[in-house]
């Protein structure tokens, strides 16, 4: 669960780059408007990204402050390359979740 739940959390963080960094600047510079499409896949990529934490968050039992950590860095621009390396340690310290 934790490997499915690290390749979320990083195609939604790339989801989020694609939406500030190419979509919007696309519409609001080039008059091309991705916003919905790319807006629309990245809404459903983050509830999914929120109910898979919630979940992982139960199984390795972490505090409420480690998985509000884990929601915060996906709303951050690049916070998904941080929240990655902490799941890359986690993941080698419990290697059978």
């Amino acid at each position: 669960m934790l490997k499915f739940f690290r390749v979320l959390s990083l195609v939604e963080g790339l989801s989020l780059i694609v939406l500030l960094f190419i979509a919007m600047p696309a519409k609001y510079r080039f008059g091309h408007d991705f916003v919905w499409p790319v807006g629309m896949t990245h809404g459903v990529l983050w509830m999914a990204y929120v109910l898979a934490s919630m979940l992982v968050s139960h199984l390795l039992r972490w505090s409420v402050l480690a998985w509000l950590l884990a929601l915060v860095s996906s709303v951050v621009p690049f916070g998904f390359v941080l929240l990655d390396r902490r799941l890359k340690r986690e993941a080698i310290a419990v290697p059978t979740a």
